[in-house]
């Protein structure tokens, strides 16, 4: 990456490589919250001039440590300092909504030296949209700066009548300050190995409300203490494949740094850096990747989606009763309401995938409270299914943007040519795509036993009839029969788009095809034209609309391959789920970190590195939880808290001989088990329950596959 990023919470700072934020770079580097920069400038300086990078790290996620040094300086040819004399080491890392960041200052040349370090510091306080170049409208106005004792505040009025400030504070105090650019200096002298720190604070504040200073130990301690206690209450996991070990490990720390909680419990934001809000389905599919994890993540996530469900029909804002949002921005233009998303609900899938939570999630923790609690939402995003979802009433739920300034494709490819027939004219809406369908289908089913088991019988039995229709008009409506494939979409003419995407495969998850054509799915998913060595492509070649380089038809997206993945094991693909793995796999250790990023181009492996897309978000969310799911594949884990099972059907990864799990919350406690490579061809696996504290029964299914060694 080239570009550096800590976030906690809410608050999140993107820089360059060096630590610096470049006035008026492109990339949109600050400091930002509430989809507001609150620092558009920082850049450091030696005698005046730019540091030079020696190394610089942010692979922790919460803390990031750049080394600098100084370039040779000469005037007229008298020294004034020796090049890589002094060593920069800047730490920073942000707590409780404030950014710290120490810089310490050590000397190496062998006589006593004297310098100047500076810092320059700037806000524009721009919104999201703004910086972004999509939306643009009447802001505020900065209202100017005021010098405190050590410190300084850059004052900003909103049209959205919110008062915003940065507030900056340093330690010691500073030698010389010039107003006019917000630069700060400090005159040092050094004695060979000798060392200075100076610290800076920097405070977002709305509305006179900011973070409090903490002593920078005792924040980086209660900071390390919180990550302690996420890995202390999530699964672990150990194996004799190091490259899946750290490829879980980096996801379970991503997924650590994308949590944020507006006041209803932790949920993973979708991503960084442009992403870092509630988003309705990207939020609902991290929470299902995470629940074999530590499921408290879905149940923040149930909450949180729940608090702003539609309660309205608004036409800008694409609301309606019993809808889930698509997301929310807390920024001045949002605020102003001079773009719809405060919050906004132009999306077809959230609403089906709120409810796929619930089911699974209740499954997965026994936790009937919450369903009890959520139940009216529930009901209302069922309702909204058949009310708002079907406005035609043809059985299919489908999309079409009302707001002026919202999104037109509302599915998870939400691009504007990601729906496109084989002529390549793009489809028109109102459109039904195919993966909705079979969420549609997922949420009724895996409802209606819990609606059953609460006593509500009747309920429970027009879902499942609902279902039923719905599969059979699915069958008849999207299967291309020259493809043996379904068709990505129907359109405003009830016609096939009819090209072969990846957006088919999550459908095998929800059980809504027959076997047989769940079968062809699976084969065609692995097949050449759709698999290039890295995973699964979101288009497939012979499509008219495939570009390796574009957003969403032919690029490769690790999450879109996850639900793809769960679909594989639950149907027992055993051969089509290990190449998706071993593709992914592959990927990641071409990526800084090892970390799977937001997408990457859809290039054959024959190049022999995988090709970055420019601008993905990294971390990202439900690329993060991507590994979590080839825990639940390997595994073959499908918990059912109405009988009280937990059935394990497991399938290493080739050269994986033992893998061992604990700490995986399940019911009431947790389950810890190892699987392990027999050599026996009729009984590969062998599994060893270590501990069950579930309050569940585990059930061993007998392997059906092929031995992979």
């Amino acid at each position: 990456m080239d570009y550096r990023i800590i976030k906690e919470n809410d608050l999140f700072l993107y820089s360059d490589k060096d630590g610096d934020i470049p006035q008026g770079h492109p990339s949109g580097f600050g400091l930002y919250t509430k989809d507001t920069r609150f620092l558009s400038r920082l850049e450091i300086a030696i005698n005046g001039q730019k540091p030079v990078l020696l190394s610089s790290a942010a692979d922790a996620n919460y803390i990031s440590v750049i080394r600098l040094t100084n370039p040779h300086m000469e005037q007229n040819g008298e020294l004034i300092l020796w090049r890589e004399s002094v060593e920069i080491e800047r730490t920073r890392f942000i707590y409780e909504g404030g950014l710290y960041e120490t810089f310490r200052l050590t000397s190496y040349y062998p006589k006593p030296i004297e310098f100047d370090f500076s810092v320059l510091a700037d806000a524009d306080f721009a919104d999201m949209f703004t910086v972004r170049g999509f939306q643009h409208g009447e802001t505020g106005h900065k209202t100017g700066t005021q010098r405190q004792n050590g410190g300084l505040t850059i004052g900003y009025a909103g049209v959205d009548h919110v008062a915003r400030e940065t507030r900056i504070a340093w330690q010691p105090q500073e030698s010389f300050i010039d107003e006019t650019t917000n630069t700060v200096g400090f005159r040092l002298r050094l004695d060979h190995r000798e060392s200075r720190e100076i610290t800076f604070f920097v405070a977002p504040v709305v509305n006179g409300e900011g973070p409090r200073f903490y002593d920078p130990q005792v924040a980086m301690a209660k900071l390390e203490a919180s990550y302690a206690g996420w890995n202390a209450g999530s699964t672990a996991v150990r194996s004799d494949n190091a490259a899946f070990d750290k490829l879980f490990h980096r996801g379970v720390q991503d997924l650590r740094v994308l949590l944020t909680d507006v006041g209803y419990g932790s949920f993973p934001v979708a991503g960084l850096p442009w992403y870092s809000v509630p988003f309705g389905r990207d939020s609902l599919i991290a929470a299902l990747q995470m629940l074999s994890l530590n499921p408290q993540a879905a149940k923040g996530t149930l909450l949180t989606m729940a608090a702003y469900q539609g309660q309205k029909e608004d036409p800008w804002q694409d609301e309606t009763p019993g809808k889930i949002m698509h997301e929310i921005r807390y920024g001045e233009l949002a605020g102003a309401g001079m773009v719809p998303f405060a919050p906004y609900y132009g999306t077809i899938d959230a609403t089906p995938l709120f409810l796929m939570l619930a089911a699974e999630y209740y499954h997965w923790t026994n936790d009937l409270a919450l369903i009890e609690q959520l139940m009216p939402n529930l009901e209302a995003a069922l309702t909204w299914i058949e009310r708002y979802g079907d406005r035609d009433g043809d059985g299919f739920v489908e999309y079409f943007q009302e707001s002026s300034k919202g999104i037109a494709n509302q599915g998870w490819k939400d691009s504007a040519d990601s729906v496109v027939h084989r002529s390549g004219d793009y489809g028109q809406a109102p459109i039904a795509l195919v993966e909705v369908q079979g969420y549609v289908y997922q949420a009724k089913t895996r409802l209606a036993p819990i609606f059953r088991m609460l006593g509500r019988s009747v309920d429970a039995d027009r879902l499942e009839q609902e279902a039923a229709v719905l599969r059979e008009r699915f069958e008849q409506s999207f299967w291309m029969e020259d493809e043996q494939y379904y068709a990505i979409a129907l359109d405003r003419n009830k016609q096939q788009v009819q090209s072969v995407t990846s957006n088919t495969g999550h459908i095998l998850m929800s059980g809504i095809a027959s076997p047989e054509r769940a079968r062809s799915v699976a084969s065609r998913l692995v097949a050449e034209d759709m698999f290039g060595g890295y995973g699964i492509r979101t288009m497939s070649t012979g499509s008219s609309g495939y570009n390796p380089m574009s957003y969403h038809n032919g690029s490769v997206w690790p999450h879109d391959n996850s639900l793809c993945l769960l679909g594989l094991s639950l149907g027992g693909f055993e051969t089509e789920a290990l190449k998706v793995m071993q593709g992914l796999m592959k990927a990641a250790d071409g990526f800084e970190y090892a970390r799977l990023p937001e997408l990457y181009c859809g290039y054959s492996d024959e190049l022999g590195h995988p090709v970055p897309y420019p601008v993905a978000c990294s971390p990202q969310a439900w690329a993060a939880g991507t590994p979590l799911t080839f825990l639940q594949t390997m595994l073959g884990i499908r918990p059912n808290a109405l009988n009280a099972t937990i059935e394990l059907r497991p399938l290493l990864l080739p050269g994986m001989n033992e893998l061992e799990v604990t700490n995986l919350r399940i019911g009431q406690g947790t389950l810890h088990l190892r699987v392990s490579r027999t050599g026996d061809v009729a009984a590969p696996y062998q599994v060893d329950i270590l501990e069950n504290h579930t309050g569940y029964q585990v059930l061993i299914q007998p392997f059906e596959g092929d031995v992979v060694k």
